[in-house]
């Protein structure tokens, strides 16, 4: 018999994944499902739940699943104990976020930092701790995912304050609960084409921002500064976004499948090539990047 380092009894393990309806989540339950584990997938649509359930085999099962509603993450809770038994749930992937809204830090107002965070973050941290025990059970995985925007700020609003709160949140979980044989894993995917980077809602976010400021803050951008934000961003985001989603579902996969997952797994050449590195750098040289690439604010001093 040939030794594999990876885990065994796959047709046995209950995995439940977040942010099921479009993007990597979507994607990983397909091919979880196709290798054989029992498959629980958290869709915040019943569109969502209805299309993956139609591609996917007679194993997977849809939740119909808000992580920022705590009544919906315990009817999630009690029918994921019902379907696992006293098996306990082998891995729980934390992939629901969004990114909007997001865009210069002084055009947010305070509750548009949360409306990120209370997905990507609060999310992440209720999920995990309520379904913790039944992971206990099967000395199983967590995998959280960041993002490389979790090591380097360089955007506005609550999506990367959320992703470093996910980075540190993880670190300490994984130190204080590696004794039960649990592991936890974080997924750090540079810019990939999912609905998180998709143009339009980021441009009409922007839009909506730049509205509700008042005429002195608008006149300290000047008039031309939203329209050359918005062309960089799509520069950027055209430049760099990757279309191969499976370079994350595979980091994914390893975290779920590994018999000694890593703790960190980094998704993307622009993760590797630019983002990591940069983290590593002083501030300064993150600083003056940022200001060769984004306009300057007509009054700046």
């Amino acid at each position: 018999e040939e030794y594999s380092l990876e885990i065994e009894n796959i047709t046995d393990k209950y995995v439940l994944v977040t942010g099921c309806d479009s993007g990597f989540g979507n994607l990983l339950c397909k091919k979880l499902d196709r290798k054989g584990f029992r498959v629980l997938a958290g869709c915040l649509t019943e569109k969502g739940a209805d299309d993956l359930k139609r591609v996917a085999g007679p194993y997977l099962k849809t939740i119909l699943l808000d992580v920022t509603n705590q009544d919906s993450i315990q009817k999630a809770l009690e029918f994921t104990e019902k379907e696992v038994g006293e098996k306990g749930l082998w891995g729980i992937v934390n992939n629901a976020g969004r990114s909007l809204p997001m865009g210069p830090s002084e055009w947010m107002k305070v509750e548009d930092f949360h409306s990120t965070m209370k997905v990507n973050m609060n999310g992440v941290i209720a999920m995990t701790m309520t379904f913790l025990p039944l992971i206990k059970k099967a000395r199983g995985r967590i995998v959280n995912v960041a993002s490389v925007l979790g090591r380097v700020a360089a955007n506005g609003g609550g999506y990367c304050i959320s992703k470093f709160a996910v980075e540190s949140f993880s670190d300490c979980l994984r130190r204080d609960i590696n004794y039960f044989g649990i592991n936890v894993c974080i997924i750090e995917p540079g810019f990939f084409k999912t609905a998180v980077t998709s143009l339009e809602p980021l441009e009409r976010e922007l839009d909506r921002l730049w509205n509700q400021l008042s005429p002195e803050v608008q006149a300290s951008y000047g008039d031309k500064y939203l329209d050359k934000y918005i062309k960089i961003q799509r520069l950027i985001m055209n430049a760099i976004c990757d279309t191969d989603l499976t370079k994350v579902t595979n980091c994914m996969e390893h975290a779920l499948m590994a018999a000694y997952p890593r703790t960190r797994y980094s998704a993307g050449w622009d993760a590797k090539l630019i983002w990591i590195p940069l983290s590593y750098m002083p501030s300064c040289v993150v600083d003056i990047g940022l200001r060769l690439v984004l306009p300057r604010p007509s009054k700046s001093v």
